[in-house]
């Protein structure tokens, strides 16, 4: 979990109960960086361990559909869904792509009866706001309310603002790569 006096001062989380069993979450920060390098740096698959909490265990699995998203490619990852319980295999899809605009992934397999991901990205005055709008629903009907109550929200809500925390880290320069892979520059 990360504490809030670590979380970008832009940082924005809510939740909303779209159905009985439909949720999305909504999550933005503003990052001091001009927007054509901010999409680059989300549209690369091999930077999504990077802002990945540890915990989860994120594994890419295939990167064949190469080093920058595009309409229809997949890949292919395993994460600890729910830590202790089990691995999963995750497949996505890229289903709309616009650059430097947007783009949307949605899941193909997963632990999930819905994921649908819509990452903009919009110029402001100090920089650009990224905004990750997830549409989702869980499987196991009345179970799957309760354990999102009980389980997958508060998930939810530290794996975002993780991801905050590192892509601040990135922009302003204090990055660490926790890959082998390491980069110079932003």
């Amino acid at each position: 979990m990360i504490k809030k006096a670590l979380l970008p001062e832009s940082f924005n989380l809510v939740f909303l109960s779209l159905q009985a069993d439909t949720y999305q979450l909504r999550a933005s920060q503003n990052i001091q960086l001009p927007r054509k390098q901010v999409f680059t740096f989300f549209q690369d698959p091999r930077n999504l361990p990077e802002i990945t909490p540890d915990w989860l265990d994120f594994r890419m699995l295939d990167v064949g559909a190469g080093k920058e998203v595009f309409e229809s490619a997949e890949y292919d990852y395993s994460i600890k869904w729910l830590p202790w319980l089990w691995r999963t295999g995750w497949r996505s899809r890229i289903i709309h792509y616009r650059p430097p605009e947007t783009f949307t992934d949605i899941q193909l397999n997963g632990p999930y009866r819905l994921w649908e991901h819509l990452h903009t990205f919009e110029e402001i005055p100090e920089g650009t706001r990224v905004t990750d709008t997830v549409t989702y629903r869980l499987p196991f009907g009345l179970l799957g309310k309760v354990v999102h109550r009980m389980l997958i929200r508060s998930q939810l809500t530290d794996i975002f603002s993780y991801r905050a925390s590192r892509i601040d880290e990135w922009a302003s320069g204090n990055f660490s790569w926790k890959g082998d892979r390491q980069r110079k520059g932003r």
